[in-house]
């Protein structure tokens, strides 16, 4: 965090336009699932597995494509001050992709066959910021926990 913060204000001293700094769609993500699966601070094989798979469904990407975009959202989200510097590039998405990306989610978080506290969190914030239904949200999560 304090890194974020650190290079947010040297961006600022070397006069670069932050509002002009965009991300692929693809990365932002990317970066989310990573978010979740970071959120308890214990990446579990099952949770890893599960971004690849899923960003492997999601954007129809080849396995090594998929872990390359992995690696640069690690990297992203170390330089990252917070969620909205992902989501603020998903917005234009329409509402069933949004849920879907929500859903997935889910399916990072419940991987490894429980819901951590600070995962849910995440997710639900990630949510708002989506604007993403909060019945939606919960539909995300019961199609999840309940594997349908």
């Amino acid at each position: 965090m304090f890194n974020a913060i650190t290079s947010l204000f040297k961006q600022l001293l070397d006069g670069q336009d932050l509002s002009q700094q965009k991300q692929s769609p693809n990365l932002a993500i990317a970066c989310l699932l990573s978010e979740v699966a970071g959120a308890d601070h214990q990446i579990d094989d099952k949770e890893q597995q599960a971004k690849l798979t899923l960003l492997q469904r999601l954007l129809g990407l080849e396995a090594q494509e998929a872990n390359a975009l992995i690696d640069s959202a690690d990297e992203q989200i170390r330089r990252s001050a917070s969620l909205y510097d992902f989501t603020s590039q998903l917005r234009e998405l329409t509402q069933e992709t949004r849920f879907e990306l929500i859903k997935a989610m889910w399916e990072v978080a419940h991987a490894d066959g429980e819901i951590d506290p600070l995962e849910d969190a995440v997710i639900r914030k990630a949510a708002e910021l989506l604007y993403v239904d909060h019945s939606q949200f919960i539909r995300a999560k019961l199609m999840v926990t309940n594997g349908k």
